[in-house]
């Protein structure tokens, strides 16, 4: 067993799953899993179908550089997005094996969240490409590891409805006003 980069608080309500050494790029794995992260298990897997194909984009934030734009990222805020589909189906991949893992121990399925997902790189792997003038260069891969930890969510408790909600200075200014009504005393 290896260790994960964060524990889940209750081990027996979370789900774990991880690849090592996966072929696929390490930026757009990451985009990913940035992307599916805090979201349901249901609505993530739905999400990935929709990337594999072309119906929703995966928004690229960090590893930007050189990335088209297109209107499906607009729903995130951003306008740089794309549709790495091999890195989807990588990432789908885990998550049914944490799905399994979570029916194994009794889970419910429903309320599942993907709590916890990281991507590390791992070694490249090397190849050459032949050049002009008979030079050669390296022709790099750049696989990487994934983890990710599917957690059962508590239900909400429904706030108690409160009074109307006051700013600061209303509030102190309340609070002044009543300081100020004399207080009656019956003796």
């Amino acid at each position: 067993m290896t260790r994960y980069a964060a524990e889940p608080e209750n081990p027996a309500k979370s789900a774990k799953a991880q690849g090592s050494y996966l072929r696929t790029h390490f930026k757009n794995t990451r985009e990913v899993a940035k992307t599916i992260s805090g979201m349901k298990l249901r609505k993530a897997v739905s999400f990935l179908g929709d990337v594999k194909e072309h119906k929703q984009a995966v928004p690229f934030r960090r590893f930007s550089g050189g990335v088209g734009r297109t209107a499906q990222a607009k729903v995130w805020g951003v306008t740089q997005a794309r549709w790495p589909a091999k890195s989807a189906e990588f990432v789908l991949g885990l998550l049914k094996n944490a799905e399994s893992n979570a029916e194994i121990k009794g889970l419910n399925i429903e309320s599942l969240v993907v709590r916890h997902i990281q991507v590390n790189q791992a070694p490249k792997q090397r190849r050459r490409t032949y050049r002009a003038h008979g030079r050669i260069n390296p022709y790099m891969s750049h696989p990487c590891h994934v983890e990710l930890t599917l957690v059962e969510e508590e239900k909400q408790v429904a706030r108690e409805p409160e009074a109307l909600k006051l700013s600061k200075k209303r509030q102190i200014r309340a609070r002044n006003i009543a300081a100020r009504k004399p207080t009656t005393t019956t003796a």
